[in-house]
């Protein structure tokens, strides 16, 4: 069992018509995880996993994929603004690599820049206080990836 691992454009084409996806913002130490419908139209926070160990880190998504019928992982990938690739977004691409091993979900990355400061954003707007933001930051920030896949999936296929 090894699930394919690529951008999300070529993940897209592997996807079924319908089911849910998991979007996934990768920290050292948190993991922010957000869920979409079934119907792939909105994305919506679900929870921040402090991190531990690999396997214990893979064993809570794969859980919170398998409840959410998930058929497809977003992954967000930490570029530089210049669009290069630094040690995080090797650490992103080899966290992908190991999980790809324990489950067949097809694993796309999805560029992340500014994701962080959108969800910052948008939080503060909501006028919500500095410890609800430290508390909610990181999957509001895979809300905002896995959101931005959606609407690049959505351009992709024809409306029925």
């Amino acid at each position: 069992m090894v699930a394919a691992v690529a951008e999300f454009e070529d993940i897209a084409k592997l996807l079924p018509a319908q089911g849910g996806l998991l979007g996934l913002d990768l920290g050292t130490k948190t993991i922010g995880v957000a869920a979409s419908d079934p119907a792939r139209r909105l994305a919506t926070a679900v929870e921040t996993i402090a991190r531990k160990t690999f396997q214990a880190d893979a064993a809570r998504l794969l859980s919170l994929a398998a409840e959410r019928r998930s058929v497809g992982l977003v992954l967000g990938l930490p570029r530089n603004m210049d669009g290069s690739e630094g040690p995080r977004a090797q650490s992103t691409r080899a966290f992908a690599r190991n999980l790809s091993r324990l489950t067949e979900l097809p694993i796309g990355f999805w560029d992340e820049r500014m994701s962080s400061m959108a969800a910052e954003r948008a939080l503060i707007a909501l006028d919500t206080s500095r410890a609800q933001r430290a508390r909610v930051i990181d999957q509001h920030a895979a809300m905002h990836i896995l959101q931005g896949a959606l609407d690049r999936l959505r351009n992709m296929t024809p409306m029925p």
